[in-house]
């Protein structure tokens, strides 16, 4: 029989542990970069960037797709004129958004996204959002959002964008049944697996959001429990419970015990029993449990040290440890959510060191002290680390790759796993 990980921990673990706070430079994408995933995700979208060349070809190499293929996203951008007050950018703007939308009859929800240089001159994008999609409703909805990264962080992209979306989610008729909202996105095919289990749970009706399609968008009222299936949501949280749901307190569904914990989080909620749970879940959780084992020959007593970058690192910090006997050197994230993270902290070993926000040459002087087997950082840090002599994993390849469910528990730990035996094997 395979391993049965406890859900509940019998210590504290870091719930009240002190947690230094670090304010300096930091080394992080912005938050355009969320775009990447988001446009994948909602196939009929539209992410118009209102930024500078740069932005445009930071979203370029990050997507890694050429311009001719026609991607779900582009950049207006501001130039100099713009820059010097010398053109009117909201008539710009209109006349882009309208070739845009003459060009792509398929669009039906384009956002307007800010950056740093388009708050730097102050250009109002939620009232431009408002004039144009009056404009062009009902056959397109226009929203803005900021992915500017002059205060946040890569994975903020993503947390904005959802969150200028609550506000027009239908609303739920007042005698709806309890409806279950699985918030974050996620690939497809981890949200089908997902869903089937749900099925399988008898819990139902269970709506995803971010939907794939603009017009499948989930209803939301005092009848909507959610669950968080990233944790760098917290605004979209915020704007949930203000429109009347309720979130569901668990762990992140990151490894065998995480998943377990937050299908256990919704099975609670609607009364499912405990037969029927383990029923439902057993073949999946032990398959994933036999194969994430095999990666703890490879990972169990290696030492692993967190950058700031994502807002993952406190759940997959907590799978390392306790699925794969990995030692932690230093837990940094770029903001702690107490909360959101509550069931997190209360798993991860006690002692821990855990750090908010960066000073980049602090937190690097601590990495080279405690000489980690590996690091997991932006992609700035990276290079400078490996030549340094240390290995490193991108925390933003973390974000790109399915790794939630029982399914991806095994992938999760092979990518800690392959830089190392790489490693071992360039010193062969």
């Amino acid at each position: 029989m395979s391993a049965v990980f406890p859900i509940q921990s019998v210590s504290k673990g870091c719930a009240d542990a002190p947690v230094l706070k670090e304010r300096g430079q930091r080394e992080v994408f912005c938050g355009l970069t969320g775009i990447i995933w988001l446009h994948r995700k909602i196939q009929d979208a539209f992410f118009l960037v209102v930024g500078s060349r740069t932005c445009a070809h930071l979203i370029q190499s990050a997507a890694g797709v050429m311009i001719f293929a026609e991607p779900r996203f582009a950049t207006a951008i501001i130039d100099e004129r713009d820059l010097a007050g010398l053109a009117d950018c909201n008539e710009e703007l209109d006349r882009v958004v309208t070739r845009l939308i003459e060009r792509r009859p398929e669009i039906k929800l384009l956002f307007l996204v800010g950056s740093c240089p388009s708050e730097v001159i102050k250009l109002d994008l939620s009232r431009a959002a408002s004039r144009l999609s009056s404009r062009f409703s009902p056959d397109v909805r226009v929203l803005n959002y900021s992915g500017s990264g002059i205060e946040t962080t890569f994975t903020q992209g993503e947390d904005a964008c959802l969150a200028s979306l609550v506000p027009v989610l239908p609303p739920a008729a007042a005698h709806a049944p309890a409806a279950l909202m699985v918030v974050g996105a996620l690939a497809d095919v981890v949200e089908d697996q997902f869903a089937r289990l749900f099925k399988q749970l008898g819990i139902g009706p269970v709506q995803f959001f971010p939907p794939r399609q603009a017009n499948e968008m989930p209803t939301v009222g005092p009848n909507t429990v959610f669950l968080l299936a990233q944790p760098f949501l917290a605004d979209t949280a915020v704007a949930l419970e203000a429109r009347g749901a309720t979130r569901l307190p668990a762990p992140f569904p990151l490894g065998v015990e995480g998943t377990t914990a937050w299908l256990q989080a919704a099975a609670s909620a609607f009364g499912v029993d405990a037969a029927t749970f383990e029923g439902a879940i057993a073949p999946a959780r032990d398959r994933a449990t036999t194969a994430v084992a095999r990666q703890r020959t490879q990972l169990a007593g290696k030492s692993i040290f967190f950058f700031p970058d994502s807002q993952l690192e406190i759940p997959l910090a907590r799978f390392l440890s306790r699925e794969l006997g990995m030692l932690l050197a230093e837990v940094g994230t770029p903001y702690l959510h107490r909360q959101h993270m509550a069931e997190e902290l209360a798993l991860l070993p006690e002692n821990t060191f855990l750090s908010e926000g960066q000073h980049v040459e602090n937190q690097l002087d601590r990495c080279r002290a405690a000489q980690p087997d590996i690091v997991v950082c932006g992609l700035g840090l990276a290079n400078p680390l490996e030549a340094e002599g240390l290995t490193t994993k991108w925390a933003i390849e973390l974000v790109f790759t399915p790794i939630q469910g029982f399914e991806q528990a095994a992938d999760l730990a092979e990518l800690f796993s392959r830089p190392l035996v790489r490693r071992l094997r360039l010193a062969a």
